[in-house]
């Protein structure tokens, strides 16, 4: 089993296609009706190991989420999570009343369900597609922030007996999403705080820590009746932009972990369904799939980014990228755990809608970028992976970090780093042989770097180290700033 998974995961990657739909398919062949008969019905322990990965899957995404792209597209992607949500659920549970035929409650089910977006489907495609900052931003943005409304709609709509009216549910939103915005945040701070000033006995640890924070922080948001999925992605996303020690160890371990979680959820949602069963729910998901990708989302798209006047191209990319992925199939299993009548249709219509309209849509990103020209003209070079190891005893820190191929760092001399006072070059390591450079050493790509850093001025080295690759010698002059001024 372990083998196929790795196999998935090659597979996956080079031929561009989302791991879902191999993930899934290694689940349907094992299970009933497949070469494995495994006969698996259980939907309670399926939610329980699903929350569990989205969990995690959301703390990786928050990690790999940097601040400077998202910030600028914070209000767009919560317009887009709060507004977009609605007009989604209401356009799709229409089309699922009027022209399939589901009863009011089914339908509701189904467009809350797949009204949520999934950053690892969208970014699994768009990896190697270079785009602007702004529509990377909103569209990852939005998928960490739109599972918890939808969340709580799914709750709400699976409850037995009536629903609550409209205006008590926007009520709840709002209740759990400050709740649970304000846990994650000052979990993610205080967690930053403490692992930025205790050095740890062992460098694994830091890992460890950094996920056991994300995780305690969906724990806090849920105990206080907020939204545990906000508080997880929030939480990480401050860790993630907290330049903690030893971050590339940590973000391979995030990775991993996200890995391990997305190949279990999506294997045993493939044991979860009945493929026998599927063949009379097609067509009305491919209905549903169509009001869902031509009517909803370009409206939820272009409604809700009316009043930030982005360019038409930007929304049509975004419109034709909101992949469903695990969230959508994950919360089709609530109605089921609740018996809400129906449930199991439901179920069926999201799992074929999902797989259905990801592979129409996941090959197909790529192309729509290069057709619309959204490619990112920026040429900075690739930004420096620096990783920090805390001097508890000498209150300093040590950087390290290699000089990317496309760095402007290439060709600069140790002297025209312009460290501030505090921080040095100690070993150059270069072609496999180590030495102590000179002021007048010059730099190239592919050497790998020793910075000696005292606390007070770790941040400040760390940031002119980034500006000169950025930049080159002439960083600060030309407006990419970090550190020392020249």
């Amino acid at each position: 089993m372990l083998l196929v998974a790795v196999a998935a995961v090659r597979i996956s990657s080079r031929s561009g296609l989302p791991s879902l739909l191999i993930y899934l398919g290694i689940g349907i062949a094992i299970g009933q009706d497949g070469i494995g008969n495994v006969v698996f019905d259980n939907a309670e322990l399926t939610q329980v190991i699903g929350y569990a990965a989205l969990v995690v899957i959301l703390a990786e995404g928050g990690l790999g989420t940097k601040w400077k792209e998202i910030r600028p597209a914070l209000p767009a992607a919560t317009v887009l999570s709060l507004v977009g949500v609605a007009i989604s659920v209401g356009v799709t549970a229409a089309g699922a009343h009027y022209l399939v035929g589901l009863e009011w409650r089914q339908a509701l089910l189904i467009g809350a369900v797949v009204s949520s977006t999934d950053a690892a489907a969208v970014f699994s495609v768009l990896r190697k597609v270079p785009l602007p900052a702004r529509v990377t931003g909103v569209l990852e943005a939005e998928s960490g922030f739109n599972d918890a409304p939808v969340v709580i709609l799914v709750v709400a709509f699976s409850t037995v007996g009536p629903v609550d009216e409209w205006y008590v549910l926007l009520g709840k939103i709002a209740l759990e999403l400050t709740i649970g915005a304000a846990i994650g945040l000052a979990v993610g701070f205080l967690g930053a705080y403490g692992l930025r000033h205790v050095a740890l006995p062992a460098s694994g640890l830091y890992p460890i820590a950094v996920m056991a924070i994300a995780v305690t922080a969906y724990a806090a948001g849920a105990m206080a009746h907020g939204s545990g999925f906000l508080a997880v992605y929030l939480a990480a996303m401050v860790l993630g932009n907290a330049k903690l020690p030893h971050w590339p160890a940590t973000r391979g371990f995030a990775d991993g972990l996200g890995w391990i979680a997305q190949i279990g959820m999506f294997v045993l949602l493939g044991l979860l369904v009945t493929p026998h069963e599927l063949g009379h729910d097609f067509w009305p998901a491919v209905i549903i799939g169509l009001v869902l990708t031509m009517v909803a989302r370009p409206l939820e798209v272009f409604v809700s980014l009316l009043p930030f006047r982005l360019p038409w191209q930007e929304k049509t990319l975004m419109s034709w990228a909101g992949l469903r992925g695990a969230v959508p199939i994950i919360l089709a299993t609530i109605p089921m755990v609740s018996g809400i009548e129906g449930s199991d249709r439901v179920f069926n219509i999201v799992f074929v809608l999902v797989v259905v309209y990801t592979l129409v849509q996941g090959p197909t990103l790529p192309w729509l970028a290069r057709k619309l020209n959204l490619r990112d003209t920026d040429e900075t070079a690739a930004d420096l992976g620096i990783e920090s190891a805390p001097l508890e005893k000498l209150r300093g820190h040590l950087l390290s970090f290699a000089i990317p191929d496309a760095s402007r760092m290439h060709g600069v001399e140790v002297g025209e780093l312009r460290l501030p006072a505090g921080a040095s070059v100690t070993l150059v390591v270069r072609d496999g042989k180590s030495f102590v450079p000179m002021p007048t050493t010059v730099l190239r790509r592919g050497d790998e770097l020793l910075v000696v850093a005292t606390d007070p001025v770790r941040d400040a080295a760390e940031a002119r180290l980034r500006a000169v690759a950025r930049g080159g010698k002439l960083a600060g002059w030309l407006g990419t700033g970090g550190g020392a001024p020249l």
